[in-house]
């Protein structure tokens, strides 16, 4: 079982002119092994900055990020970044790529391929292991993204926005894939967004943002069974109650827009 525990988090981000932006405020939230949580904001609210703190990508500026009881003071590999762009290597197969990480940690070539055709596998892609990425829709390239951090078997996988690309069409196929990968590998999985209805989708909860600087407006848990459905009334309550949230952290953020104008 593992956790992950955010207490009292900032971040500043320093600028060239000596202003120093404050991206996170005051950020506190506990997550819990296996549970899917939803990450909801306006932009530039923080969300993507929260997870790069989480990763150990980024310096916090105050507060601490705790995995497992120990605090995050760089990349966990416990932790893996699955980002909008899939950040696949060109010039290598998906095979290949799935086990790049593998090799950089010098796992042996034997055991590096039974891993990456085991995960091949769950992921629906092993008559795909010899094509490049230019030859995979988009859709494709994020399923080899996905496969690429569950190859580790990491307790947290931290995705920023990976759909947001990506056609209604493939996106809704990729929603439920990613509902079956989760509930296979039993990861532990924060997930930003920015659309509402994919929030209620998939989390157990969403957590909603201010406008910038980030701070936790609510932590609400999606208490419907699934599979879920658009159209069920129940998710159409959750969908206004998180409607107006961002409705009015984006009017703020246009009036301090205005302000500062």
């Amino acid at each position: 079982m593992s956790s992950l525990t955010c207490s009292h988090v900032g971040k500043t981000w320093p600028s060239a002119n000596g202003l120093a932006v404050e991206a996170l405020r005051d950020i506190s939230l506990s997550v819990s092994s296996g549970e899917f949580i939803a990450l909801l904001g306006p932009s530039g609210c923080g969300k993507s900055t929260l997870l790069e703190l989480i990763a150990g990508l980024e310096p916090i500026s105050s507060g601490e990020v705790q995995i497992d009881g120990v605090r995050v003071t760089g990349p966990n590999p416990n932790a893996v970044m699955v980002f909008q762009e899939h950040s696949l290597f060109p010039w290598l197969n998906v095979e290949d790529n799935i086990s790049f990480g593998l090799k950089m940690k010098g796992v042996e070539p034997a055991q590096r391929r039974a891993r990456a055709h085991e995960v091949l596998e769950r992921v629906r892609l092993t008559k795909f292991a010899r094509h490049y990425p230019h030859q995979l829709s988009g859709g494709m390239k994020q399923r080899v993204a996905i496969a690429r951090a569950l190859v580790g078997n990491p307790a947290f996988i931290l995705m920023d926005e990976p759909f947001a690309a990506l056609d209604f069409q493939t996106r809704v196929l990729m929603q439920q894939f990613l509902l079956e990968i989760w509930e296979g590998f039993h990861s532990t999985i924060l997930f930003v967004t920015h659309q509402i209805d994919e929030a209620v989708l998939l989390s157990d909860r969403v957590i909603v943002f201010s406008a910038g600087p980030g701070r936790v407006l609510e932590d609400l848990r999606i208490d419907l069974p699934r599979p879920r459905s658009y159209t069920d009334p129940a998710f159409n309550g959750y969908r206004a109650r998180l409607t107006a949230h961002m409705e009015r952290e984006v009017m703020r953020t246009q009036e301090a827009e205005h302000a500062a104008g």
